[in-house]
């Protein structure tokens, strides 16, 4: 009786919000493959207006705001790790007691309003300095000016933060993502929501900051500000349809409470697992795909798990006792880690790609015809084209030929998938290094390294192999770094596992400020690598040879992690019944199905003397 009093309350708990009555009283299915079209539409309209927003960005602080490159470099990647960051409190907010939905409303709000705050300080002539076309003795922006900028910079990031964590998960919500399912479809979501985001900023890379060089900064800002109120209504139109799951409580108080309890017990032995404090009655809220189960790793948090004499385990005080199911999601947070931290030295590698990349291209020849030139800042569009035409060839192609080798239904498994991304983007720093040493040459050969503001009779092609390989290196590691923290994650910590995601691309780019600011103070006596207006007289191919060793090291430290890393366990619930999942492609050995273990203080449980 108790375990069919169980399956009532979690079923009750899973599908709550599946169904919604009709006007008819009749019951509707919630979420599904239909509500994609609006949950998408936000999110292509979204990552327009963000990369029209930022992709040219470097050139309006150096041509419009006058600022130096290298403050300029730097003003946009601390900006970039504000960004990142602020989704770690959207995520709290949206998993403790708002939902994503309502945080994805307020944090498009807020965005918006910071979209709409520098399209004004773009449109009136007060709020930026005196044109200067010569970039020589340039009148800086006054700090009034500046105010308004970091106003709307700073506004955006807050409104990222309520994007960012929600969106890739809430649109999974709508899904059934079980392993059973994932491996059944044709199609991997998460490289259909990276194809997404790609094409958006395609768009935004070749029609905005067309606009912003040719017509006017207004325009230019003004379309993506549109594009970001479009993406506000395409969301509300589908809110019927949504599958809307109420959150479970902060799991970050989760994690505290499990340490807190190991920490009071630390001197309590712990018993056989099997025999370890459970209770899914007081896990359904936060387990409504499974349950996790126990693992033999970082043990010393099992003290949580310990029932001792005193301790009532109907009305548990989670200080002093926790479930395995919330050890264990402790475990798996802290398991992932190390993999996580692997790709912040891959985005510090590379987030010279929004500015010193793009002051290289303003020094070459751009022209496609006589009349018509590449907008430097839309260079970038090659990595774009890379990643929407590698996508699909990846998951029609490479993965059924992957699949006879490795037997594994996705081709690789995540972390394959990423070390080769790493691979990847080592070549593609490489690359970068030569094209620049060639780019200097022709300088040096035509009489222009004392001219900063002279094009250098070198094509600007030059720059593609480095942004292809870019490309493709994003098209392994970044997508299958999102699909390892959202699958490995517990189910009640995936908005802040997909903080985690842009959290790594905060500390990334602080990491890259940091790496800009010290090369760029410790060579300034010996010939300064990066030069604060003539990159002619720099040695930018220096830098990036600095970048790849970095980066050989990080491949090593992520090869040695991965080997050891171990899959989480967790046994789904299915309409059938319960089904023991190990979710890692590696092992293709089932676990052997666990012994019953208590959830009620009215079984028998191995209690501990206080």
């Amino acid at each position: 009786m108790e375990m069919e009093k169980f399956e009532v309350e979690k079923r009750t708990t899973v599908h709550e919000n599946d169904e919604k009555p009709d006007f008819d009283g009749k019951k509707k299915q919630l979420g599904g493959f239909r509500t994609m079209p609006f949950i998408l539409a936000n999110e292509i309209c979204d990552r327009f207006a963000g990369a029209g927003f930022h992709a040219n960005m470097i050139t309006y602080l150096t041509h419009v705001l006058n600022l130096p490159l290298v403050k300029a470099s730097n003003t946009l990647t601390n900006f970039g790790g504000t960004s990142s960051f602020t989704p770690l409190v959207g995520a709290f907010i949206a998993d403790s007691f708002a939902g994503r939905f309502w945080t994805i409303i307020v944090g498009s709000i807020i965005y918006l309003l910071g979209m709409i705050t520098i399209t004004v300080s773009a449109v009136m002539p007060q709020l930026r300095p005196p044109p200067c076309p010569s970039q020589d003795n340039c009148r800086e922006a006054s700090n009034t000016q500046l105010s308004i900028l970091y106003l709307a910079l700073l506004l955006t990031s807050l409104g990222t933060g309520g994007i960012r964590p929600c969106v890739m998960t809430f649109a999974a919500d709508q899904l059934e993502m079980s392993k059973d399912k994932i491996e059944s479809r044709s199609w991997n979501f998460f490289n259909w929501y990276y194809f997404c985001m790609a094409m958006a900023s395609l768009l935004a890379a070749t029609v905005v900051v067309y606009i912003q060089d040719n017509v006017s900064w207004g325009w230019g800002l003004g379309i993506p500000t549109a594009a970001m109120a479009i993406s506000l209504i395409a969301f509300l139109l589908g809110s019927s349809m949504y599958k809307k799951i109420k959150p479970g409580g902060s799991p970050y108080v989760r994690v505290v409470q499990v340490i807190t309890a190991a920490i009071k017990k630390r001197g309590v032995p712990i018993p056989v697992p099997t025999t370890l404090y459970e209770n899914r009655h007081l896990d359904a809220p936060i387990s409504s795909n499974g349950r996790l189960l126990h693992s033999n790793q970082l043990k010393w948090l099992d003290h949580a798990a310990v029932v001792v004499r005193s301790e009532s385990e109907s009305k548990p005080n989670l200080w002093r006792l926790a479930t395995v199911h919330r050890v264990e999601e402790v475990k798996t947070m802290i398991r992932l880690l190390p993999i996580w931290g692997a790709g912040i030295l891959h985005v510090a590698s590379h987030s010279h790609l929004g500015s010193f990349t793009i002051v290289q291209a303003r020094s070459m020849n751009r022209h496609l015809s006589p009349s018509f030139q590449i907008p430097p800042a839309s260079m970038s569009i090659f990595s774009t084209l890379t990643v929407l035409s590698c996508l699909p060839l990846y998951e029609r192609l490479f993965v059924p030929l992957a699949r006879r080798f490795t037997a594994n239904p996705t081709g690789l498994t995540c972390l394959q998938r990423m070390g080769a991304g790493f691979g990847i983007n080592i070549l593609a720093t490489i690359v970068s290094a030569l094209i620049e040493m060639k780019r200097k040459s022709a300088a040096a050969d035509h009489n222009l390294l004392d001219k900063p503001s002279a094009i250098i009779p070198i094509t600007v092609f030059w720059l593609v192999p480095q942004y292809c390989l870019h490309g493709l290196a994003e098209v392994f590691m970044s997508v299958a770094h999102m699909e390892f923290l959202y699958d490995q994650s517990p189910e009640s910590m995936r908005s802040s596992a997909a903080a985690l995601f842009w959290i790594a691309i905060a500390i990334g780019n602080y990491t890259g400020t940091l790496m800009v600011t010290l090369v760029h103070k410790y060579t300034a006596e010996s010939g300064n690598w990066l030069p604060d207006r003539n990159l002619n007289r720099g040695k930018l191919d220096y830098y990036y040879w600095l970048a790849t060793g970095i980066q050989l090291i990080n491949f090593i430290y992520f090869v040695t992690f991965a080997y050891f890393y171990k899959y989480k366990p967790l046994q789904e619930l299915t309409d059938e019944g319960e089904q023991l999942d190990v979710e890692s492609a590696d092992d293709k050995k089932p676990l052997p199905t666990p012994t019953p273990t208590p959830h009620h203080a009215d079984l028998t449980t191995h209690i501990h003397p206080n």
